[in-house]
């Protein structure tokens, strides 16, 4: 065991500062290339028109990644706010004077509306889990329609104008099988109310392309494409829109080893020019030691996706996440974590993102939110991070050639730029 002075040392290798941006990074791309035009200590700029934001954002309560299109449609990919106590999770960022969906909420105001746009055209709710669709309690607010609490999901929607929703278990919620829980209960009172009011709400389509379609709001000659890869077992072939099942039919199998709420997250792939971004969600690749190949569903998952510019640690970055095999299928410049629990990352996921072994070339890695006891445990590989507690945003220009990636200060509304890389290649 190391001795208290190590243990300090890696602590504050840990936690270097990072506002001294991109005049400490390695150099990333080739010299003379554009520099970003983010400027450390100064607020984010807007989107603009023909660019892609892809916005990790970090309540350190779960899962929220907003996305802004070229034509300026807009897209929110879960919104988490998970109730867990402090001893296994960090605390609500910017701080505890609101909910995490509200937090949520108003970040997505506040860019929407420095865009000049307002309402959210789609809202992906991967999977049935609080800190993708929000947690509850009896001491959560009702909703103005007392139809449902507020948290997560909710939050957002009575904030925001949400004009689609789309998940993979509407409208039944029955596959593998239908569980109770508060959440779940609330987040399909929520579409139960959406449904009777006459709002859009979607089945996610594995294979689809059109799902996720421009709305035109900015006139711009870049474009984009959203692939819906796969979700509840069912993943795209790369051919058209043809599909194949992954699981085995559930008559063939014992209770227990049905699939699971995290197996059957939904997936997709953005591109725009030669840039593409992969997120899976809470997909795995963990087949009980070899006893359940057919429990790896994140690796068929990521050949479909084939190699990208930037991917998410699926699973927070948990033991079951990433295998070497979906990493070198994947092999994306940036990797994004979106931490917020105790034991996230997980320090094999660490190793696996940052093997040259597995492909090469240099990577850069981001975390969302990590606990300080997690930085200590895991301090040989945690002290790699680029940003470790932040706002993780990447930012593409029109035509998608290349991207660079800025971190904002999470503990405030600010959006403060604290780092800024220089543009990668796509």
């Amino acid at each position: 065991m190391a001795a208290p002075n190590d243990l300090r040392r890696l602590l504050l290798g840990s936690l270097l500062p990072l506002a001294a941006g991109a005049a400490h990074l390695p150099a990333l791309a080739a010299a003379g290339r554009e520099a970003a035009p983010e400027r450390v200590g100064e607020a984010l700029a807007p989107w603009q028109p023909g660019w892609l934001d892809i916005h990790h954002i970090a309540t350190g309560r779960g899962n929220a990644t907003f996305v802004m299109f070229p034509d300026g449609t807009s897209m929110l990919v879960d919104a988490g706010a998970s109730l867990n106590d402090l001893d296994v999770s960090v605390a609500t960022r910017p701080d505890a004077s609101r909910r995490a969906g509200e937090w949520i909420g108003r970040y997505l105001r506040r860019h929407l509306g420095r865009a000049g746009l307002d309402g959210l055209d789609y809202l992906l709710a991967t999977h049935l889990h609080p800190d993708h669709t929000g947690d509850v309690n009896g001491a959560s607010p009702l909703a103005a329609n007392g139809a449902y609490r507020l948290g997560g999901v909710t939050d957002v929607a009575e904030l925001v104008r949400i004009d689609t929703v789309v998940d993979r278990g509407y409208p039944d919620y029955d596959y593998p099988t239908r569980f109770a829980a508060p959440f779940a209960d609330n987040y399909r009172a929520f579409i139960t109310a959406r449904s009777k009011a006459g709002e859009r709400v979607e089945t996610f389509r594995a294979g689809s392309a059109g799902q996720f379609a421009a709305r035109g709001h900015r006139s711009t000659r870049a474009s984009f494409e959203v692939r819906n890869i796969a979700a509840s077992g069912v993943v795209w072939t790369g051919q058209g829109e043809a599909t194949r099942a992954l699981f085995p039919p559930l008559a063939s199998l014992p209770r227990a080893d049905w699939p699971n709420e995290n197996q059957c997250s939904a997936a997709i792939r953005i591109t725009s020019g030669r840039f593409s971004y992969f997120t899976g969600a809470d997909m795995t690749s963990y087949t009980q030691d070899g006893a359940l190949a057919w429990q790896d569903v994140l690796g068929p998952v990521a050949r479909a996706t084939g190699p990208v510019s930037v991917a998410t640690a699926d699973h927070h970055g948990m033991f079951d996440g990433l295998s070497a095999d979906v990493v070198r299928s994947l092999r994306p410049q940036v990797w994004v974590i979106p931490s917020w629990h105790i034991v996230h990352p997980d320090m094999l996921q660490l190793e696996r993102m940052f093997s040259e072994r597995l492909y090469p070339g240099e990577r850069a890695v981001f975390a969302t939110t990590v606990m300080r006891e997690n930085l200590l445990a895991n301090g040989r590989l945690t002290r790699r991070l680029r940003s470790h507690d932040g706002h993780v945003i990447v930012r593409v220009p029109p035509g998608g050639s290349r991207f660079y990636v800025a971190v904002t200060d999470n503990s405030d509304e600010s959006d403060r730029v604290k780092l800024v890389t220089e543009p990668f290649a796509a």
